[in-house]
């Protein structure tokens, strides 16, 4: 299967670890929807401070709303309203291993949006942790009746890593391809703007290639 049915779909969440992972995973098939007048709310969970933790100019409150603000312009090239952004705030980095206690909370924060007709989720199998405790809230915020596409940012590299199993779909972005390279470029903190913290992370050429792909690819199952 090419792509998802989105013609019938009224309302889509889409769930975010960190800000500039919902463009990474989803921008294309975000764009796609609200083309089709589809309600689209937009969660962020961690506040994603910690991808420069040795910078002295950004500490890490002052990257957390530099981050914010970047996701608000992103969104914006793909329809999303204000009022359809929300920011959780957890602590970047943290929330992987932070139990089950802390993974039932978010479950019950990303549960007060509104029930959607379609879920879009990390995956289960990615290989940085937040993301993996993500996945596992959403799955236990909603129904599993709910369609749900996951997608998957950091693969995992151990040659005996199981694969995810069920049916992928892709959506080739075409006109959108541009849109959403030119997006990611909007999230400046991550894409060398910060210079006073060498582990800092950077989202070099080889990265650009792979999130700036012209076809998005998801999951069937988180």
């Amino acid at each position: 299967m090419n792509a998802p049915d989105l013609e019938h779909i009224a309302r889509a969440h889409v769930v975010a670890p960190h800000p500039d992972d919902e463009a990474i995973g989803a921008f294309g098939l975000i764009a796609a929807l609200r083309a089709r007048g589809t309600m689209v709310d937009v969660t962020l969970v961690t506040d994603g401070g910690a991808s420069h933790r040795e910078s002295e100019r950004w500490p890490r409150a002052r990257l957390r709303d530099t981050r914010y603000a970047e996701t608000q312009r992103v969104l914006r090239r793909a329809g999303i309203r204000h009022q359809d952004l929300r920011f959780l705030g957890y602590a970047d980095g943290d929330l992987g291993f932070e139990g089950p206690a802390t993974i039932a909370r978010l479950a019950r924060d990303l549960a007060r949006r509104p029930r959607p007709e379609l879920i879009v989720t990390p995956s289960m199998h990615d290989n940085h942790a937040d993301h993996r405790a993500v996945a596992a809230a959403v799955k236990r915020a909603w129904p599993a009746s709910i369609p749900r596409l996951s997608y998957l940012v950091w693969p995992r590299i151990e040659p005996h890593h199981p694969r995810p199993r069920g049916r992928n779909l892709r959506l080739p972005l075409r006109r959108r391809a541009a849109m959403k390279q030119a997006a990611l470029k909007l999230y400046r903190s991550q894409f060398g703007q910060l210079v006073d913290d060498a582990q800092g992370f950077t989202i070099g050429r080889d990265l650009r290639v792979r999130f700036g792909h012209p076809v998005e690819r998801f999951g069937r199952r988180p």
